[in-house]
């Protein structure tokens, strides 16, 4: 009696996502290193002189890190209230911060107390940053004002009230010292001049707006709030040019890649988004433990910062070209596939005594349900295992296509209830416009369709799941359709841009065949009886 032959299990190309550069670059960062803060982490700045330390703003605190240090070189502990938004100057000599007390702070890192203190907000400062001439501060207040201050002297020099909610997002120019864009709950973007007494320009984000952020060029600017990130264009007026929803939750920090050419956002669905700066497409993703409060990236892209609620600071670093060749090295010293095979190919000699060993074959579930005859056990041992049929589609397709092939598919689709026919329908729904899969469903739902049409109309559910199924399958019959018209159109296209040849016919002097001086010459006519 000949021995069972199991399913054949046929091997499909993969489908998995395409290694772009962005992949690449994006994924070359080292396991992350988490820091655990005070309090939840709402701000955090780098500085632009070097070694590039980065002030953690967390709770009633300000830590300065050092760019591999898993401990504050410097931290800042003199506030009454929680801390908001600390900012390095460009310089990298001073910093300044809010606080939930209403007062702002500026210190010099190398010390400890605070240089000034600039009194005349009534509520909390959540914005504060440094004029692109070091001498001015901006910040922004619960109290709906945004005001400027004049470091040397240490006097408001404007104040603003045009906002009618909080404002918790602003930014300065980096290229006038006298233009500043705040961001408020009001849903509004105002950019302001100093040099005249209100707003120059007003945009509506639509939501309340959590982060702002100008490009180099400052012709474009990024705002964030509720699900979009929208970008604006300041050199036509404040026009919109692109709105993007791409989160689920609230965005709340924005940054720009060190060549400009990358868009991160961040957001508490705990996910970070980088964009292509050029079409605005979602070219890779992070994501986190908690939801994200706080991103940053140090210069040159060496490091990604992510403050979260749960207090966590996550540092991931680029990995070195060191690195690269050490990890490189280790997959190398991998044991080889020739190892494992290793003596199978042997031939014994010719006074060698061969003891064979006996191969024990295990066979599958649905194998050994098919060994004895019970198709319809065989399909639903497979269906039964959620995380095959998601997962490996590939086995649950095999069976049924080798019960089509011993001709009892059919047998093995009917007497279903409505649990396991809705089992059997919803692995139809995801696979069957799957172009490896097509031709062995399509067969089935043809069978399913036969099979069941008495019963449509009894069960909400399935109803549900065949309206679907024929939705799904119409609208992949018009894709199919339009391809077809642009595949016409393609044909006709290619066959016009080819170079048309003359083939000259072997007895004529003439491309077309004819003799010379034919052409036009009358034919022969009937003679009259």
């Amino acid at each position: 009696m000949a021995s069972f032959k199991s399913t054949k299990i046929p091997i499909y190309p993969k489908l998995g996502e395409k290694v772009t550069p962005d992949t690449l670059y994006w994924k070359n960062y080292k396991a992350p290193v988490q820091i655990k803060e005070f309090g939840a982490v709402t701000s955090i700045d780098f500085s632009s002189l070097a070694p590039h330390n980065y002030a953690v703003t967390a709770s009633t605190r300000i830590h300065i890190y050092g760019p591999f240090s898993t401990e504050p070189v410097k931290t800042f502990t003199r506030f009454k209230d929680t801390a908001y938004s600390g900012k390095f100057r460009s310089d990298g000599q001073l910093l300044v911060a809010g606080c939930e007390d209403s007062m702002v702070r500026l210190f010099d890192v190398s010390g400890k107390v605070a240089l000034r203190v600039f009194k005349g907000h009534t509520k909390g400062v959540h914005v504060t940053d440094f004029t692109s001439d070091c001498y001015h501060i901006l910040t922004g207040s619960d109290d709906y004002t945004c005001r400027l201050w004049d470091i040397p002297n240490s006097t408001e020099l404007t104040s603003y009230k045009e906002h009618t909610d909080y404002i918790r997002c602003g930014i300065t120019s980096k290229l006038n010292r006298d233009i500043f864009i705040t961001g408020s709950y009001d849903h509004t973007l105002r950019v302001f001049d100093a040099r005249v007494e209100k707003s120059v320009m007003t945009m509506d984000h639509s939501q309340p707006v959590e982060s702002v952020l100008l490009y180099p060029s400052e012709g474009l600017l990024v705002s964030a709030g509720g699900r979009y990130v929208k970008v604006w264009d300041l050199l036509k007026g404040g026009q919109p040019l692109v709105s993007l929803k791409n989160h689920h939750k609230t965005v709340t920090c924005l940054s720009l890649s060190s060549n400009g050419q990358r868009l991160l956002s961040a957001s508490l669905d705990r996910h970070v988004k980088i964009y292509n700066t050029t079409n605005y497409k979602v070219v890779h993703n992070f994501d986190y433990a908690a939801s994200i409060l706080s991103l940053a990236l140090a210069p040159d892209d060496e490091s990604i910062v992510v403050g979260m609620t749960n207090g966590v600071l996550s540092i991931k670093h680029r990995k070195s070209p060191e690195e690269k060749r050490e990890m490189a090295g280790k997959q190398r010293m991998q044991p080889v596939y020739r190892i494992f095979v290793k003596g199978r190919n042997y031939v014994p000699k010719k006074d060698d005594f061969l003891v064979s060993k006996p191969v024990k074959s295990h066979l599958a579930k649905y194998d050994k349900q098919l060994k004895k005859f019970n198709i319809s056990k065989a399909l639903d041992t497979q269906l039964r295992q959620i995380s095959c049929t998601i997962l490996i589609p590939e086995i649950t397709v095999a069976v049924m296509k080798e019960l089509d092939r011993r001709g009892t598919l059919k047998n093995a689709l009917a007497g279903r209830d409505e649990q396991n026919l809705s089992q059997l329908l919803n692995f139809l729904i995801g696979n069957v416009v799957d172009p490896r899969f097509t031709p062995v469903l399509v067969t089935a739902t043809e069978m399913i369709l036969d099979i069941y049409q008495a019963v449509v109309g009894q069960s909400s559910v399935v109803d549900r799941q065949l309206v679907r199924l024929q939705e799904l399958v119409e609208r992949e019959v018009d894709y199919q359709q339009d391809l077809l018209e642009v595949l016409g159109m393609l044909d006709t296209l290619f066959a016009a841009s080819l170079p048309r040849k003359e083939v000259p016919c072997p007895g004529s002097s003439r491309p077309n065949g004819l003799a010379e001086g034919s052409l036009g010459a009358p034919g022969p006519q009937l003679k009259a009886a």
